[in-house]
Formats: structure tokens, C-alpha cells, sequence
């Protein structure tokens, strides 16, 4: 069994231990975790807790798990559209609807198990399920994303990523119109404090900054560009959402009636523009354009 020590900060606070440790543990259940709790596998500042105990700031919450057992992960002759690559990266568009790395209930079809058949060198310090991934892009969001094939690539690109050197801009259809051309939103992120599967604005959690401009108002829908500062999880999503302009086929953070939703599936968002400095020291960078579902979600809208 392994036996990990969480702390528990101050997004955590007010938290019910079993949804706490469901978070930190992996693909198991609420179910599960319960069981671990009442087994006293689960305990809190070394003491026994019940399920709906509700965390405090500096909370230890240690859990034992059976040691997990490292799968191999195939490789799989599925199509890539590669930008870019030489000896040290890999910049690849990808597709809407591609998960980018094996996790439970995805073990095939994703994105590293194509880029393990196309090329066997890729950088592990993600280990087995993650090799070469730097970054990630949501499995409904399209666009660029660069992979890394050693590990002193995979240093130098994760500094950049951690320095908010990378430029990523994307592009989104958004709800509403805009009375302002431009704006940026800073709006700190973090879990969701009940759905652990989803992000929220909490003036607790991590610094997250997003520049937007409108690129064409639509009537009822706006063309935005997006330019990250900072690479959080769901950041667009979330951080439009926020100012009242979810992206438009967003289930998760948008509205309950999705009007194009047979054309969307999923959110209208494209990781357009992607450029990093090379472990050489050269800038590079690259654009992809709009795919074929955006366009023809524009093409409705306009129509």
C-alpha cells in the first residue's frame, strides 16, 4: 500500500473528506473512497474521520492505496496532422474529440498512443500514461499542441510553460455581444469545491489571466481571440463564462440550450497560434487554421 500526505490549502477548506480524497485518488469511486474511510485507510492529521468531515486550512489527509500497477500503453496507426517536427518536438493539430493521453475509460485512441506508433522516442518524465506531454488541450477543443521527444526538451518547454513565456492564442464563438472591443480578465481558478471535475473563479486558487478581442460581432454570438498569460485548466472556458459569454457548445460552464449543438459537439474553441523557443535557443512559432466544424458553425450563425 502506498501511503500519501495531502495538505490541505485554502481552496480545499469546508471540502467533505471523501470528495477531498476522491480527488486525490485516482479513477476510484465516491463508493471507494468511502470504504477507504471507514477502513480507516483514510485519516486526517493521523486520526480517524468520518466521510462528511469537512477540511480546515493545514488539514493532513493521508490515504493508502493499493500500489498502482503501470499499464503499457500501445501503439495505434491513427492519423496525425503534424505541423512541425525535428529531433527534439513534435507540434501536432489536433483533432476535436481526440483525448490527448490514456486515462480511465481511455486507455486507445488518443493522442499519445498515435504518436508512440509514429515515432517510439518520446520524453518520460510523465511516465508511461503521459510521454511527451508538456501541455494538454481539452479532448473537444481542436487545435495546436507540442510534444516533446527527450527529456531535456520536455525541462526546457515545461520552464517556459511554468514562466508563461509560451504564446497561445485561440479562437472562440462566444454568447452575447461585446460593448468593448478588448478586455482581460484576472480572475484566480480553482476545483470546484463540490464537482471535482470542473473549475470555478475563487479568489483562493491559482492566478489566471486572459486578454480577449473581438474579431467579428455575430448578433447573438461574437468571433473572440483569446491570448493566454497564464495555462490553467478550462481557463477560456471558464473565464468567459464568468463575464456572462460562455463559449458557445460548452456543456460543462455554458448554456443549458446549445442551438447548434448537432454541428458543435462540444465546444467552439481552436487553439489557433502556438510558439515556444526551442531547447537551441530559436523562436518559433505556428498557426493553424479554423477547421472545418468551426467554419461551418460560423457559416451557420451568418446564414
Amino acid at each position: 500500500m502506498d501511503r500519501v500526505c495531502y495538505i490541505a490549502e485554502n481552496a480545499d477548506i469546508g471540502i467533505r473528506l471523501d470528495i477531498f480524497a476522491q480527488s486525490k485518488s485516482g479513477n476510484l469511486s465516491r463508493n471507494s473512497v468511502q470504504k477507504l474511510i471507514e477502513s480507516g485507510n483514510v485519516t486526517v492529521n493521523n486520526k480517524v474521520a468520518k466521510a462528511n468531515y469537512r477540511l480546515v486550512l493545514r488539514d493532513c489527509v493521508e490515504i493508502s492505496l493499493p500500489s498502482p500497477v503501470e499499464m503499457q500503453i500501445l501503439p495505434e496507426d491513427i492519423t496525425l496532422d503534424i505541423v512541425y517536427e525535428d529531433s527534439d518536438v513534435i507540434v501536432v493539430n489536433k483533432a476535436k474529440g481526440m483525448v490527448v493521453h490514456p486515462a480511465p475509460g481511455h486507455y486507445s485512441g488518443t493522442l499519445v498512443n498515435a504518436l508512440l506508433f509514429h515515432c517510439r522516442d518520446l520524453s518520460g518524465i510523465n511516465g508511461v500514461l503521459r510521454p511527451g506531454i508538456v501541455h494538454r488541450i481539452d479532448k473537444d477543443t481542436s487545435g495546436l499542441l507540442v510534444v516533446t521527444k527527450n527529456d531535456t526538451a520536455h525541462n526546457i518547454l515545461a520552464e517556459q510553460f511554468a514562466a508563461h513565456s509560451i504564446k497561445r492564442e485561440y479562437m472562440a464563438i462566444v454568447h452575447g455581444g461585446f460593448k468593448e472591443d478588448s478586455g482581460t480578465i484576472n480572475k484566480a481558478i480553482a476545483r470546484h469545491r463540490v464537482d471535482r471535475k470542473k473549475m470555478s473563479i475563487d479568489p483562493n486558487g491559482r492566478n489566471a489571466v486572459t486578454n480577449y478581442y473581438v474579431t467579428e460581432r455575430l448578433g447573438k454570438y461574437t468571433l473572440v481571440k483569446c491570448a493566454l498569460e497564464t495555462g490553467r485548466t478550462h481557463q477560456i472556458r471558464v473565464h468567459m463564462a464568468s463575464i456572462g459569454h460562455p463559449v458557445l457548445g460548452d456543456e460543462v460552464y455554458g448554456n443549458a440550450k446549445q442551438p447548434f449543438a448537432a454541428h458543435t459537439q462540444g465546444q467552439v474553441l481552436h487553439a489557433k497560434t502556438l510558439g515556444f523557443t526551442r531547447p537551441n535557443g530559436e523562436f518559433i512559432d505556428f498557426s493553424s487554421p479554423l477547421p472545418p466544424y468551426f467554419q461551418k458553425v460560423l457559416s451557420l450563425i451568418k446564414n
